[in-house]
């Protein structure tokens, strides 16, 4: 699977004029923790929820400051061609939740472990079906060979 293959949402970038407020408004009408912060093409920074709280919130920045003021940069990207087991290796690697897929040098949307960890647990429940299948109604396929 690539990278682009993984991503659940649209890109959704904010400008690093944009205000505090701008960032927490975008975020909570998207449903997204986290935004590419764009000039132009290109991307600048990142900015997530937790920085909202602890870069700005907690230490009385006001709302109407610029995003840039509080974004996180460099931003760990990953190409969106690349294959998904990259991705993994570049959240350990770094330490990161978020992975910036880009294509050309422009941002194309967002990675986060907890879409791996959602895509995972699905691929995990589907290799259990048989086995659950198996230990709760008993092996019931028979073989012509095999005398009754």
């Amino acid at each position: 699977m690539r990278a682009i293959d993984a991503i659940r949402r649209s890109a959704i970038g904010i400008g690093p004029q944009r205000t505090i407020h701008d960032a927490a408004v975008v975020m909570e009408r998207s449903g997204v923790g986290s935004l590419a912060v764009i000039d132009g093409t290109r991307l600048l920074g990142i900015v997530t929820d937790r920085d909202l709280v602890r870069r700005a919130l907690a230490v009385g920045v006001p709302p109407e400051s610029r995003i840039d003021g509080v974004m996180s940069s460099p931003v760990v990207t990953i190409p969106f061609d690349a294959e998904l087991r990259d991705a993994f290796a570049l959240f350990r690697t770094h330490g990161v939740r978020r992975l910036a897929v880009v294509q050309d040098g422009q941002f194309t949307g967002m990675i986060t472990v907890d879409d791996l960890l959602i895509d995972l647990a699905a691929d995990l429940a589907d290799l259990a079906r048989p086995v659950s299948a198996e230990v709760i109604f008993g092996d019931h396929i028979t073989s012509a060979s095999t005398p009754a």
